[in-house]
């Protein structure tokens, strides 16, 4: 692939030095936008926008027209993979994602596939395509999947939860069921991200998101080596891959020695002590407060900086190697002057 006229955020993901540190944000895309409230007005609905090439596509490029963002991410959701299992995704105002056909036996997981990824996925790579053309390779695109745990999670409780109660007792009760579901997801994910990559994505990202509820030993069990798998899969392709975890400091040093490019960390864990531990092995993405974002311009570019020198201080006072990013994603009530401050302090602060 060509290189694009921006790529501090590859250049960082490969640890190479930059003129800045990089930033782009978890659900940089999204209703905190008056644009995208409008297009989702007209749209009538999430599902529908993302099941539609062109409209997924102007929503990714909406915030790259506001800010100075250093790459751009696919606007999707994590939950097409098991809908294209036939799960039947939907979503409630106020309550989430919800699907019609939960897995909840072994006749369930029996029944699971890889879906086609051209055919029963076609719209996710028909708008990685148009993405990338009509980026006119500014900026590299970022392609994702949810990991294979946290899609398990949904599938099994059949949408949020607050405890993963369902999930986690068929992990503990039928642990050879967990698995046989967890093969079919990692697969389904692994095919997924290559063929995103193949469509034009430049980096790819997997969102552990419910990986942080699980006990370590079950993270390593249930989570951890699974992620590993995908990492690994990918590695041929020579495609960055990001491993991030809400929740998942504890399990840095076990994330680093997988085939990741990066980790992608939330905001319990200070940059600088994850430099440490990781010694340089993979690039690190994060880690701002999402709440930070509510703060005034100044306070918020008082924690950029604060962050920017904790990772500076804990990677040999180097800059190298650090995607600026928060720990969690956006909210909808978020001032977009806000994230115009906080972008400007990345940029301009980092500056070699």
């Amino acid at each position: 692939m060509t290189t694009p006229k921006n790529d501090r955020f590859l250049k960082a993901l490969r640890r190479e030095p930059t003129d800045c540190t990089p930033i782009w944000l978890m659900r940089q895309a999204g209703r905190y936008l008056p644009e995208y409230r409008a297009v989702r007005k007209e749209a009538g609905s999430f599902l529908a926008m993302a099941k539609n090439p062109d409209i997924a596509c102007e929503v990714t490029l909406q915030p790259l027209r506001r800010f100075p963002l250093d790459a751009a991410i696919l606007f999707s959701d994590i939950l097409t993979v098991p809908d294209a299992m036939g799960l039947g995704l939907y979503f409630v105002d106020g309550e989430g994602p919800k699907f019609e056909r939960p897995v909840r036996t072994a006749e369930d997981v029996a029944k699971l596939y890889v879906p086609d990824m051209e055919s029963e996925l076609g719209y996710v790579m028909d708008a990685v395509r148009t993405i990338k053309r009509e980026l006119n390779n500014e900026v590299p695109l970022i392609g994702f999947s949810g990991s294979p745990w946290t899609l398990a999670c949904y599938m099994v409780e059949g949408g949020g939860s607050k405890d993963f109660s369902k999930v986690k007792s068929m992990a503990l009760n039928e642990p050879a069921m967990m698995h046989q579901l967890l093969d079919t997801v990692t697969e389904s994910v692994i095919q997924y991200l290559k063929a995103q990559h193949a469509a034009g994505a430049q980096a790819l990202q997997v969102f552990d998101t419910w990986g942080g509820a699980l006990s370590p030993r079950m993270y390593r069990e249930f989570s951890l080596q699974y992620m590993a798998k995908i990492a690994a899969a990918l590695e041929d392709t020579g495609v960055p891959v990001i491993l991030f975890g809400k929740g998942n400091g504890l399990h840095l040093e076990a994330l680093a020695e997988t085939k990741a490019t990066a980790i992608g960390v939330d905001w319990t864990v200070e940059l600088g002590d994850a430099a440490r531990r990781i010694g340089g092995k993979v690039g690190i993405q994060g880690n701002l407060d999402p709440v930070t974002l509510y703060a005034t311009p100044e306070a918020i570019a008082k924690e950029a900086a604060f962050a920017l020198d904790s990772y500076r201080d804990g990677n040999n006072g180097s800059r190298d190697g650090h995607v600026f990013n928060l720990g969690h994603g956006m909210s909808p009530d978020m001032n977009p002057d806000h994230v115009a401050a906080l972008v400007e302090a990345v940029h301009s602060y980092s500056a070699r």
